[in-house]
């Protein structure tokens, strides 16, 4: 009696390891690269044929030439999608307060000019840690230091500002974001005419 339920469990473990170990994951795969090509390779993003980063997935821009993300919590490094999370800083928490500060005098010190009010998502970050997007008046908040160090008008970064922002996701949902990557090569693609 032993023997045969120890026989039909093994039989039982080994089917089921082959359906949800190998051929559930096999076919998952192959109608993720079929249906959803894109996304199942992580949704690159590629200039003059490299993978230059993802649309999922922020990056540290510091020079005053690009749009600047949104600051990032993972640790130890910046945009680390290994690590994905926030700060868990409260809002009466000392380092918070400290940081957001940082990041203000870090944005007046290379926009000394601009007296509009710093956008909320420009000091403090994402949920996540990885957020790519910035909201429109992120980006119009520095459209004149971008413009500027770039030596283009304003209005040519205007146009490409519109260009990468997205809509509300089913056009309800959410805010309207700009894309900071892609606009960022957007820059480099104009400067370079």
């Amino acid at each position: 009696m032993f023997r045969t339920q120890l026989k039909t469990a093994l039989i039982v473990f080994i089917a089921l390891t082959i359906v949800t170990g190998i051929i559930y994951p096999l076919f998952v795969t192959g109608v993720a690269r079929i249906f959803f090509n894109d996304q199942a390779n992580g949704s690159l993003i590629y200039a003059d044929g490299k993978a230059v980063g993802s649309v999922l997935i922020g990056q540290k821009f510091d020079d005053p030439k690009y749009f600047w993300d949104r600051p990032s919590a993972t640790s130890p490094v910046p945009y680390n999608s290994s690590s994905s999370g926030g700060s868990n800083l409260g809002p009466l928490n000392p380092a918070l307060e400290k940081n957001v500060n940082s990041r203000i005098g870090k944005l007046k010190a290379f926009d000394p000019d601009n007296k509009k009010p710093v956008p909320v998502d420009l000091v403090t970050a994402s949920a996540s840690g990885l957020d790519p997007h910035i909201s429109i008046a992120a980006a119009e908040y520095q459209l004149e230091r971008v413009a500027r160090a770039r030596g283009v008008p304003g209005e040519d970064v205007e146009k490409l500002i519109k260009q990468h922002t997205e809509g509300r996701t089913f056009g309800l949902l959410g805010e309207p974001v700009v894309q900071v990557l892609q606009l960022n090569l957007a820059l480099d693609t104009l400067t370079k005419k």
